[in-house]
């Protein structure tokens, strides 16, 4: 035991988690969200009381769920996870058959004076759940069909629900996120490569689909595919919004145009510039130096979760940070590349700087969980 180790062991147990708390993470936790507070602020004509506001709210109520989430002893979240599984599971069945329907898809329950989305709560159940059930698991079963097949249907069982609202953007970030989890459990690279011509398969299955009888996208879903494919063939119809993405994106140059100074926000050619696309009046506003900014704290977060669960002895907690951290890179991943075109517009926020309540509580609540981890991990 080090001279450090056996001093802190001298300090009362409350104190001793407050220094135990991952501080590095959540600086950068908050330097993401005063990103969003900036963009906020700017898009909403310097006023902050639309969005801003409200969002800063939620933050600091979000940081201090963060940190009591992170006192109470990870074997709590342990015991809990199936509980949690199962109800985020009932409140998609909740959504399909009673939810409110918002711009073509019925995504959101009400709950007396909550309004929430049960999908971004599946996002952190799964991963919960799975990283449970592979602690329990012997590790020589990991890769049996068996005990492969389990997890597999925990994951297909709320993708299928979230489809059916419809959210394929959520769906692939399930299948991804629970995928992520049995990577870190030590599943056999087989498997995924059976996944991965399955999903090739299945691609070339949803294109021959277009236009039968049992076609397996909406009709708006193809017409995303065909803009990401070529968003100049209906400039001002489907391919409004990524061509107005990148006119922001390339204007911003090296350096941004300033704070506030943005035309394609200013003027509302940008679609749901508060919301998906606020990356772009991110880059237009700060240019290249500001969007890589926030990609280098983006990757500052990952790092940190990654660096911590392989430093934990405990299986659960590291499963269980490995899968928030590649679930949270996902997030940020997808809408980036989003909005520069890089793939279609599947209507996924971006973290902790898009305007929202479930999404930052939620993943506030996650990041709750990794500092458990960090905190009560064997020292």
């Amino acid at each position: 035991m080090s001279y450090l180790e056996y001093n802190l062991k001298t300090v009362p147990t409350g104190l001793r988690k407050v220094l135990y708390v991952n501080w590095p993470l959540a600086i950068l936790l908050t330097a993401v969200a005063c990103f969003g507070f900036l963009m906020l602020y700017s898009v909403a004509g310097g006023r902050l009381e639309v969005w801003a506001e409200p969002q800063m709210k939620r933050f600091v109520a979000g940081m201090v769920a963060m940190l009591i989430i992170g006192f109470v002893p990870i074997w709590f979240w342990r015991n809990i996870a199936a509980l949690v599984y199962v109800v985020s599971l009932l409140l998609l069945v909740a959504v399909d058959l009673f939810g409110d329907i918002g711009m073509g898809a019925q995504r959101w329950l009400e709950l007396g004076p909550l309004r929430i989305q049960p999908s971004e709560l599946m996002k952190v159940a799964l991963v919960l759940f799975l990283a449970a059930y592979y602690d329990w698991l012997d590790i020589k079963r990991t890769s049996r069909p068996l005990w492969v097949l389990i997890p597999v249907i925990l994951i297909l069982m709320p993708t299928f629900l979230v489809l059916v609202q419809p959210d394929l953007g959520t769906a692939i970030l399930l299948l991804a996120g629970g995928g992520i989890v049995m990577f870190a459990a030590g599943v056999s690279l087989w498997y995924f490569g059976t996944v991965i011509v399955l999903a090739v398969a299945l691609l070339f299955a949803v294109f021959e689909s277009r236009g039968t009888d049992w076609q397996l996208l909406e009709d708006y879903q193809f017409r995303r595919i065909d803009t990401f494919i070529d968003p100049g063939a209906d400039p001002l119809g489907a391919g409004y919004n990524i061509m107005q993405a990148q006119i922001a994106l390339g204007s911003g140059g090296w350096a941004g145009k300033g704070f506030m100074q943005g035309t394609q926000s200013r003027l509302n050619f940008l679609p749901e510039k508060h919301t998906d696309f606020i990356f772009t009046t991110l880059a237009e506003e700060f240019g290249f130096l500001g969007a890589f900014s926030l990609l280098i704290l983006y990757g500052l977060i990952v790092g940190f979760c990654i660096f911590s669960a392989m430093t934990n002895r405990d299986r659960f907690s590291a499963l269980l940070t490995y899968g928030i951290a590649g679930t949270f890179f996902l997030l940020f991943t997808v809408n980036m590349s989003m909005v520069m075109g890089l793939m279609p517009v599947v209507g996924v926020p971006l973290p902790l700087v898009s305007y929202g309540g479930t999404a930052m509580m939620v993943l506030l609540g996650a990041f709750g969980m990794v500092q458990s981890a960090h905190i009560h991990r064997p020292r």
